[in-house]
């Protein structure tokens, strides 16, 4: 079987939909060489890297960003003066990521890259750099925190005495970092874009969203031109918010057909390495 690794993007609460394709992964037996993620991609990935199967996940997920009661449970388990470091001192829309990450993240994902079963890179951006950054050791939790920094949302994680935010400013979905590790490389997109009738001015927060959603797809549609992967995924998740997360039942629900396209996809590119080699 040719090496398979996978490239999770960035998307807030669409990224639930990446649970599918993992599954997918888990009934074909394939167990990837590599993975490499951005924001909410990272969180799965870093799930899937610790050893957790597709259907662990999708569970572990429902429990809790699914469950109303849950979040609740979960944030104020942390005490009274970690809810108010997480929130930034109380300052609206400033949240502590590292903090929150400490609530929700399973407990099987470690602390530090090296106790991964498959190794994972995590894209973040070097604000002050003004470039991207792909992490592969160290302090794990601090680096899917970065990646998943949403500027403006979550405060920024300082890593290597550097300012870092979200990785999808800069790389929404990083599987080019990934090509020289495996035969396959299979992109999953869940940034979306922008949705209506073309009539109505969208309100201050999604056209915030939206325009970013529009910058993502245009440094992906110029990646897809000099390098595509093997296999590029877009789950049909567009009509959810980044914040959707209450709504993880019917974001699974609606990428189920991904699996199909998943598979139907593995099994044309296998056919066209058999080809090539028979022709070598």
């Amino acid at each position: 079987m040719p090496r398979v690794a996978v490239a999770f993007g960035g998307g807030g609460a669409r990224g639930i939909a990446h649970i599918a394709v993992i599954e997918a992964l888990d009934e074909l037996g394939i167990r990837p060489v590599a993975i490499s993620g951005s924001s909410i991609g990272a969180i799965m990935g870093a799930g899937m890297a610790s050893g957790m199967r597709g259907r662990e996940i999708r569970d572990y997920t429902i429990d809790t960003v699914g469950n109303r009661a849950s979040v609740l449970n979960r944030m104020w388990s942390l005490g009274p003066a970690s809810m108010r470091d997480i929130m930034g001192g109380f300052r609206l829309g400033h949240f502590n990521l590292e903090h929150i990450l400490k609530a929700f993240l399973p407990e099987v994902v470690p602390q530090d890259f090296a106790d991964l079963l498959i190794p994972l890179k995590i894209a973040v951006t070097d604000y002050y750099g003004q470039s991207e950054v792909m992490l592969e050791e160290g302090d794990l939790r601090s680096a899917i925190a970065a990646s998943a920094a949403i500027p403006g949302l979550f405060m920024p994680v300082r890593i290597h005495g550097r300012i870092m935010v979200d990785g999808g400013i800069y790389n929404a979905i990083p599987y080019e970092h990934l090509l020289d590790d495996a035969d396959i490389v299979i992109a999953v997109d869940v940034i979306g874009a922008p949705e209506g009738d073309g009539t109505h001015p969208p309100s201050r927060f999604d056209s915030v969203f939206g325009a970013s959603q529009l910058m993502m797809q245009a440094a992906i549609a110029l990646k897809m031109k000099l390098h595509p992967p093997h296999i590029f995924l877009r789950p049909a998740i567009n009509r959810f918010g980044v914040l959707d997360f209450l709504k993880a039942r019917e974001i699974l629900d609606e990428a189920e057909p991904i699996k199909d396209e998943l598979k139907r996809g593995l099994e044309d590119v296998l056919k066209t390495l058999e080809a090539e080699t028979a022709s070598a």
